[in-house]
């Protein structure tokens, strides 16, 4: 996949699950408008697009293992890397390709009733 090339050569630590979420996104979730961007601070790619169907504005996947030790200056390093954004889907990869989407957000989010 020549899209990931450059961002998996640069954090080839994470290429596992960059590579996994965006099979998923592309070929099985039908992700439109789907590019990667560079995450620096969070040491990893990620992406932006949109869902099938939807005309709103973008969202972003920050793809990770399972058995990664994420803290919550991490989850800050993600937010300093996209400050226009309130929240991002946190891609959780497991090692039988399955993946699970999380929403973050910033501060504390009363969920939707």
């Amino acid at each position: 996949y020549p899209i990931l090339a450059p961002v998996i050569k640069k954090y080839p630590a994470t290429a596992g699950p960059l590579f996994q979420t965006y099979n998923d996104l592309s070929l099985a979730q039908r992700w439109e408008s789907l590019e990667i961007i560079d995450l620096s601070n969070a040491l990893r790619g990620g992406f932006r697009g949109r869902r099938p169907g939807t005309q709103t504005e973008s969202s972003v996947v920050v793809p990770c293992f399972l058995t990664e030790s994420l803290s919550m200056s991490w989850i800050s390093s993600v937010f300093q890397d996209l400050p226009d954004v309130k929240d991002f889907y946190l891609a959780i990869c497991t090692e039988d390709s399955s993946v699970v989407y999380y929403r973050m957000s910033k501060g504390i989010v009363k969920p939707p009733l």
